[in-house]
């Protein structure tokens, strides 16, 4: 049974291992899937990629400037774009003359639509009347535009005190009726993706009730992504920032999609959707009201909007991962301690503190166990020597003398088991929060969601020699290493000494294999973690000494 316990340890331990490799490296990945047969032409029959970029050389023509405590930016008169957005909240880098963040621009903009082939509609080079020149929460915009049959386009334009547009959308026929469509489009141009592979940055949406994610890759090679939806909501998620259409769940059927094209250097994503064609008849008018979405994942904002407008499962904008039943509480929590004591580097340490302090009664029978095992180990020894020649006997002797004496071989590996999917939960937490994005800890921690900017090997920048990157680890992540390294120690004491040579070897190097592992993550990870192993120190400390186990 010395065999099956370290088999058990090990494939804990080289559990965890692929697990942070391939959340890390290998993100999940959903495949595309059309729900239903869809006509690619529903799609792509808006403005093109090619005819939106064309449109970006015509001259100006005025703009409607966005005004509020949370965002500025313009609104062209041409095409009605949405080209300059910026959040005056949050800051491209921790540096105090940091410019803000910027999130529509000149390669990441949105446009309406309108398809008809009955009549005259806007399109890129339509110049837009309004009647005022700038947006703000208490002040929309009425935005109008007449064909030449007396069509009447218009477009009113709301601005919540967030990051919600609502828009407002009428079109009135003159003296003849004619099908029409509602439409958008939302065009980035080469994508700029932040940070590692573990958080989804791509598409996404929630459409028929369900989550559909593909990353950019991907959609290259599909060369379009398409879905039929009532109400839901599709857009462009990055590590921290979403943009995103959004219908309520009583709202129109659509198609829905992105398409990719490859225009000389530039790698063109075309996220539209198209509702159903309506008839409109003489005199009469069609309306139908949406929401564009531009601002950071945070799960409370998300989850008003949801409430509020009534938008299908927002909250699942933030990637919550493989264990969304422990990560979003997870979430919640954390942001709850955040608000409480002001710091998030404190927050985890309470919240690790927390999670020992739960889990302190399975460590605790689980040392109960150890320890039993270790006060049996001359017996185990014994019967190994008597049975050598004879292992089903000896395996018959071994199961007896368990049960007999009420222990369990692998039963120290039990916190370790339970630990792995809080860990990758709580990693995916400090991984996708908008609250760990440029939150200091003390010291040299100025952000919790980037690695250690410390380096041991260069002593913290004092000697600039050149390094490999596999080098490049910080202090925390070497603290954690040698906290990892006396809990093994311990363990080691509160088990048996016996361990094969080969099972030895490798647990002497599992700590400085996850220090250099470890150097790459947040840092906000590798502090939950040190924090996490000083306190199962303390705890093993104070078992051992309750069973009297001796080094």
């Amino acid at each position: 049974m010395k065999s099956e316990n370290k088999n058990v340890l090990l494939a804990v331990l080289c559990t965890l291992l692929v697990f942070l490799t391939l959340d890390h490296f290998f993100p999940r990945h959903t495949p595309v899937v059309q729900d239903e047969p869809v006509q690619q032409q529903a799609v792509v029959s808006t403005p093109s990629a090619g005819a939106v970029l064309a449109a970006d050389n015509l001259p100006e023509a005025g703009f409607v400037e966005v005004k509020s405590e949370t965002l500025k930016g313009k609104i062209g008169l041409r095409g009605l774009t949405f080209k300059e957005l910026t959040f005056l909240k949050y800051k491209r880098t921790v540096q105090q003359d940091s410019p803000d963040v910027v999130l529509l621009n000149d390669h990441y903009f949105m446009r309406p639509a309108f398809i008809s082939k009955d009549t005259e509609v806007p399109n890129e080079n339509t110049v837009w009347t309004a009647d005022k020149n700038i947006l703000t929460p208490n002040s929309p915009v009425i935005l109008t535009w007449v064909n030449a049959q007396g069509v009447v386009f218009t477009r009113q334009v709301s601005l919540d005190d967030k990051y919600m547009f609502t828009f407002n959308d009428t079109i009135k026929a003159a003296d003849k009726p004619f099908e029409m469509s509602f439409a958008g489009s939302m065009v980035r141009i080469n994508p700029q993706q932040e940070g590692a592979g573990s958080v989804h940055q791509g598409f996404v949406g929630v459409l028929g009730g369900k989550l559909k994610e593909e990353k950019y890759h991907a959609i290259e090679s599909d060369k379009y992504v398409q879905y039929m939806s009532q109400g839901g909501w599709l857009g462009f998620g990055d590590k921290y920032w979403l943009s995103a259409f959004a219908f309520n769940s009583k709202g129109p059927s659509f198609n829905g999609g992105v398409t990719f094209t490859q225009q000389s250097s530039q790698q063109v994503f075309d996220l539209s959707y198209q509702t159903q064609t309506q008839q409109v008849q003489a005199g009469q008018s069609i309306a139908l009201d949406s929401y564009f979405f531009a601002g950071p994942k945070n799960l409370d904002l998300l989850e008003a909007y949801q409430d509020t407008l009534g938008i299908d499962r927002f909250e699942l904008a933030i990637d919550f991962g493989w264990y969304y039943f422990l990560t979003k509480p997870f979430l919640r929590l954390l942001s709850w301690l955040y608000g409480l004591v002001g710091n998030m580097g404190v927050a985890i340490l309470i919240f690790a503190t927390a999670l020992r302090m739960l889990m302190f009664p399975i460590a605790s029978k689980s040392f109960e166990s150890m320890a039993k095992m270790r006060r049996v180990q001359p017996r185990i020894q014994e019967l190994q020597k008597r049975y050598k020649d004879d292992k089903l006997r000896l395996n018959q002797e071994l199961l007896a003398l368990y049960k007999k004496e009420n222990v369990s071989p692998a039963s120290g590996c039990l916190p370790m088991l339970i630990q792995i999917p809080v860990f990758f939960s709580l990693y995916k937490v400090l991984s996708v929060s908008i609250q760990m994005r440029q939150a200091p800890f003390f010291g040299w921690i100025h952000d919790l969601s980037v690695p250690d900017p410390s380096s041991v090997f260069t002593l913290c920048g004092l000697v600039p020699w050149p390094i490999p990157a596999m080098l490049n680890i910080g202090i925390w992540p070497v603290v954690m290493g040698v906290t990892m390294f006396l809990q093994q120690k311990m363990s080691s004491a509160a088990t048996s000494s016996s361990q094969s040579s080969d099972m030895a070897a490798a647990m002497r190097w599992m700590p400085l294999l996850f220090t250099f592992m470890m150097g790459n993550f947040a840092s906000g990870l590798v502090i939950y973690w040190t924090w996490s192993n000083i306190l199962g120190i303390i705890q093993q400390r104070y078992i051992m000494h309750k069973f009297e186990v001796k080094k």
